[in-house]
């Protein structure tokens, strides 16, 4: 079997602080690194797992690394990842993701989704440590994560966010984020960092929230005549029920200063409603939403930028509980939870990069562990 060159993806991790004094050194860093993300590409959840992957392809992991002392174990695993500084490795996992989005065939304008997800297992009930929770920054036509910011509770995402934008190059992007991220001072870094924004507008906003549902009943109760607006609708049908979207923009400059009689938003542009009516052999269900944004675009591209928001719990969220087992994951020592999940990620991002197995994620984890030569065509993109 051919011997794979320097990777790219290990490059970027080369400047990683090893946590360990010197005498304790026995293992490489970068090999253990290296080991650590092929076993999670090729099916491995666990430090024991990726002990047993490492032992079982020690021939092939001869041939590019240097294994002074064999496969470490799998205590030697957990320990290092548990104490190697998750800050540094978060920034040289963005430095990677967005060397890679820049290589990636993208949209003509690029569209950034912010949210979160719970790692459930990730508590420690001896150490009185929480869940931990991962906001994430994902590019949707791209379909890779780009970076993430660990906080302890759902509820910090507000404080989590900024952090995660100002890692980020924002430049000519489409920002869109849940209702906990609907905060002026969010929206004004995304503006500042040269991109727009699309703000899902919920109750924990109470007077904007109130002031959008009674601009858009109001206009609908007057037929909308007189109130300058955009309409589109699709319809999708498949699993037993017919899909019925709905989508209203208001971007009349009367109508935004209702929203915000004091303009504390920055640039905003656009007010919008999205009815999903659904209909099932239950009966049917009609849902609205609301949105403000900073982008005075038709209703056909606003439903498509807010759709597209939506998509990231089956190709992301889905991916990491059902593929990769996430939620499953009993990691817990000091920084091994988000470490964990940053492999996770890194395995994520490399097999949505390989497009020459025409199979899902699951499908080419096993081709991986099965196919030696597979590994290398995922490493090297």
């Amino acid at each position: 079997m051919a011997q794979p060159p320097k990777t790219t993806l290990l490059d970027h991790f080369a400047e990683l602080d090893d946590p360990r004094v010197e005498r304790t050194r026995r293992h490489k860093l970068v090999d253990i690194l290296a080991i650590a993300i092929c076993a999670t590409i090729c099916g491995a959840d666990s430090w024991v797992h990726i002990e047993l992957f490492g032992r079982s392809k020690l021939a092939w992991f001869q041939t590019f690394l240097e294994l002074p002392h064999g496969i470490p174990s799998h205590d030697t695993f957990g320990d290092v990842f548990a104490r190697l500084d998750p800050v540094q490795l978060q920034n040289c996992f963005i430095s990677w993701t967005q060397a890679i989005a820049e290589l990636l065939p993208g949209e003509a304008v690029r569209r950034r989704r912010i949210d979160g997800k719970t790692a459930r297992r990730s508590y420690d009930r001896a150490g009185k440590k929480g869940a931990i929770h991962m906001v994430s920054a994902w590019a949707t036509q791209q379909t890779v994560t780009l970076g993430q910011v660990k906080t302890d509770e759902k509820s910090n995402e507000i404080t989590a966010i900024p952090q995660l934008l100002e890692m980020l190059d924002l430049h000519g992007c489409i920002v869109t984020i849940d209702a906990m991220g609907c905060q002026r001072e969010i929206a004004q870094q995304i503006t500042q960092g040269g991109a727009d924004y699309v703000l899902a507008v919920k109750e924990n906003q109470g007077q904007l929230h109130e002031s959008i549902q009674d601009l858009f009943e109001g206009a609908e109760a007057l037929g909308f005549d007189g109130v300058p607006h955009d309409h589109t609708e699709t319809v999708d049908k498949g699993h037993g029920r017919v899909e019925r979207r709905e989508c209203w923009v208001i971007t009349d400059q009367d109508c935004l200063d209702y929203l915000d009689p004091q303009g504390q938003w920055p640039q905003l542009k656009a007010a919008v409603r999205v009815v999903g009516h659904r209909q099932t052999h239950e009966g049917a269900i009609s849902q609205p939403r609301y949105y403000i944004g900073s982008l005075a675009s038709s209703a056909e591209q606003l439903l498509a930028v807010i759709r597209s928001h939506w998509s990231v719990e089956n190709s992301l969220h889905w991916t990491l509980d059902v593929t990769f087992r996430e939620d499953q994951c009993r990691v817990r020592k000091d920084h091994g939870p988000q470490n964990i999940n940053t492999l996770r990620q890194i395995g994520h991002n490399l097999l949505k990069n390989e497009k020459t197995l025409k199979v899902g994620i699951q499908g080419k984890r096993l081709n991986a562990g099965w196919d030696e030569n597979y590994p290398l065509k995922v490493l090297l993109g």
